[in-house]
């Protein structure tokens, strides 16, 4: 690889960190045709390690030129910085190259604008034709769904590529007013209602016509930056919880605004967001994906932000402790998915189980749950513990002082493909 495709890769890459809304779960393109990879069934299904790394997506920008002032961006007009643009075809090999090199197992491409989004989602769009017609690559490819650009560019966008992102960005209307006075949330909302009709107009026609191309197999995802405004943790899942119902949106990314300028409409340098803020939010929007819990549950405009201390799970339980405690060999599959403690396969595992005898603690105990917490929302008996009367400030201090603070479940970090 020459030295300039090297700077341009260091300079791209750098810039593409603050795009998290990434996800390579959902596609179902198979490599039937003797080409190159696969995203057969659940998709590459990227994930963190136990150490961290993250496998493995080539992510970058088509460049970090662009036409507008975002203030909370690295690559706003107005900063100065370092710019590069790839071409089309250095995408292409580079994507090839490192697949082959077996370093990745797909794309993620995102990009500044050029000029106008017509010419930005016209290059990304011939990037991921090059990939799926001429080099027959059939790995994940993630697309940015340039806000502006025609229906037409969004529509072949999405043969080609597995998921397409429009990010919203700022979580309210004043927000991206005050940060992005270029920009208007209408133009973004726009393409993500045309995906949305797509996508679903596709399946439709799949049941018909199985060999009907495929559009945007893993469907779309958006990105809110957190903490560059003020917006409450409630204003943003209610958000979450409006696109997940009425955009179909697959996945929902939190991204904590790190500062990077003195502009006096942003937070002071040295100020970023608290990690665990992200992490409640991400909790947050697992329970209303996964878990079953209304967005209404897990927080309140009289309460709008989410406990720091203990995740939204355990806070929804302290809040309702006239649900508990649960008998785990009669409650319905729902109930048992919402006892602190207890996950989603770890409650599939005791409905399943108690067909074939009662369950005891020391079943439970096998099951992975986590213990400290779920002793005192079960009917069981539980070694030494003994059941009293205690309030919800009690049952929280006696698991935070069971070291509860320092662990996150079901945490997405910012760049978690799954």
């Amino acid at each position: 690889m020459n030295q300039r495709i090297l700077e341009k890769l260091s300079i791209l890459a750098d810039a593409a960190k603050y795009d998290v809304s990434c996800s390579s779960s959902g596609s179902k393109r198979k490599n039937d045709n003797g080409g190159l990879g696969n995203a057969e069934g659940m998709g590459i299904c990227h994930a963190y390690t136990e150490d961290g790394r993250c496998v493995s997506l080539l992510k970058i920008l088509l460049t970090n030129h662009c036409i507008f002032d975002c203030a909370y961006c690295v690559s706003r007009k107005s900063n100065d910085v370092k710019r590069a643009a790839f071409t089309v075809q250095e995408v292409v090999d580079l994507t090839i190259n490192f697949y082959r090199r077996n370093y990745i197992e797909g794309l993620f491409l995102s990009s500044g604008i050029f000029s106008d989004p017509d010419t930005t989602m016209e290059r990304l769009v011939r990037i991921a034709k090059k990939l799926r017609t001429e080099e027959r690559f059939n790995g994940y490819i993630h697309l940015k769904a340039i806000p502006g650009a025609s229906d037409e560019l969004i529509h072949e966008a999405g043969l080609y590529a597995d998921r397409l992102s429009v990010n919203l960005e700022m979580p309210s209307v004043e927000g991206l007013k005050l940060l992005a006075p270029d920009k208007k949330q209408e133009d973004m909302i726009k393409p993500m209602v045309y995906l949305k009709n797509e996508i679903v107009a596709n399946k439709e026609e799949r049941q018909v016509l199985k060999k009907a191309p495929l559009f945007a197999p893993a469907g779309q995802s958006t990105q809110l930056v957190i903490g560059a405004t003020p917006e409450s943790d409630f204003q943003i899942l209610k958000l979450s919880d409006a696109f997940y119902k009425n955009m179909n949106l697959k996945r929902v990314y939190y991204s904590g605004y790190v500062p990077i300028s003195n502009d006096n409409r942003l937070p002071a340098i040295g100020t970023p967001v608290p990690m665990i803020r992200e992490n409640r939010l991400y909790q947050a929007d697992w329970l209303m994906r996964s878990y079953g819990f209304h967005v209404d549950e897990i927080i309140t405009p009289e309460d709008p932000f989410l406990d720091m201390q203990v995740d939204p799970k355990l806070g929804w339980a302290l809040r309702n402790l006239d649900k508990f405690p649960v008998d785990v060999n009669t409650a319905d599959l729902e109930l048992l998915k919402r006892i602190p403690g207890v996950g989603v396969q770890s409650a599939q595992k005791i409905w399943q189980a108690r067909r074939y005898g009662k369950i005891t603690w020391d079943h439970l105990k096998k099951f992975n749950i986590a213990t400290n917490r779920a002793k005192w929302f079960i009917n069981l008996k539980v070694d030494d513990f003994q059941r009293k009367d205690y309030s919800p400030q009690q049952i929280k201090n006696a698991i935070l002082q069971h070291g509860h603070s320092k662990y996150t479940p079901n945490y997405t970090p910012q760049l978690a493909l799954f």
